[in-house]
């Protein structure tokens, strides 16, 4: 987005209209397919003495572990995720090669996330700490660590669809938007109010607007892929916030 790298929002990275001319300090802001037919002897590299029942009970048996383990699999993938964005400053400190395995293990936890229309969940409710993102404008990279957001949070109601982007010290700046579900998992974004500082309002650009897809959803993480390609990973931290209407 080419909205001011303090202000640019994490909900997107892309705007269609320049930017507005901002004070100096944010400036550069899824039944499992059991045979069905009779077996044939040998198959599985069963014992050709079995019986056609007993055998059928030995295949059957050898796909439970794969369904039994599938919620393991996906506690397992995440902490795996959790761990490898840990040391790396919410992307800041991300090599190339950190960033395409912090991208691998963010894709095979979408291939199993368990909330298909996340814009249909409570749990997408609340404010969420950004913990990893490859967006350079909420980096801020080009900076000084001093001048640097410390933490950014973002929060969401799906009853209002109303979204608000923060950050921490040193500017404490704010954004809010109105969205827009596309699809039971993206969401158009219009941004309406800067607040810099968290106490001047300042009205966004009418054509400041980009898309937002949630690509995996639970009650500890989600993620999202903006419209520039940008990965996002959050944590939540309040479920309880609510987004000033």
């Amino acid at each position: 987005m080419a909205l001011s790298p303090t202000l640019h929002t994490i909900l997107t990275t892309s705007v269609s209209a320049p930017s507005p001319k901002l004070p100096p300090s944010i400036s550069s802001p899824q039944r499992f397919p059991f045979l069905t037919k009779p077996l044939r002897p040998n198959a599985f590299n069963l014992s050709t003495s079995s019986s056609a029942p007993d055998q059928k009970w030995r295949v059957n048996v050898s796909f439970f572990p794969a369904f039994l383990n599938k919620g393991k699999d996906a506690k397992v993938l995440k902490q795996d995720l959790l761990d490898c964005v840990a040391p790396l400053d919410r992307g800041a400190d991300a090599t190339p090669e950190d960033q395409q395995r912090v991208d691998q293990l963010a894709s095979k936890l979408e291939a199993v996330n368990p909330t298909k229309q996340p814009l249909k969940s409570d749990l997408l409710n609340g404010k969420w700490e950004l913990i990893y993102t490859t967006s350079k404008s909420i980096l801020q990279t080009q900076r000084p660590k001093f001048l640097r957001s410390s933490t950014n949070y973002q929060a969401i109601n799906v009853d209002t669809f109303r979204a608000q982007n923060m950050e921490s010290w040193p500017f404490f700046n704010q954004v809010t938007a109105d969205l827009t579900p596309l699809n039971a998992r993206k969401v158009a974004v219009k941004f309406d109010y800067f607040k810099i500082g968290g106490l001047i309002p300042i009205k966004a650009p009418g054509r400041a607007r980009g898309e937002l897809e949630i690509t995996y959803l639970d009650e500890e993480l989600r993620i999202s892929r903006g419209d520039l390609g940008n990965l996002f990973i959050l944590k939540m931290i309040d479920p309880s916030y609510r987004v000033p209407v």
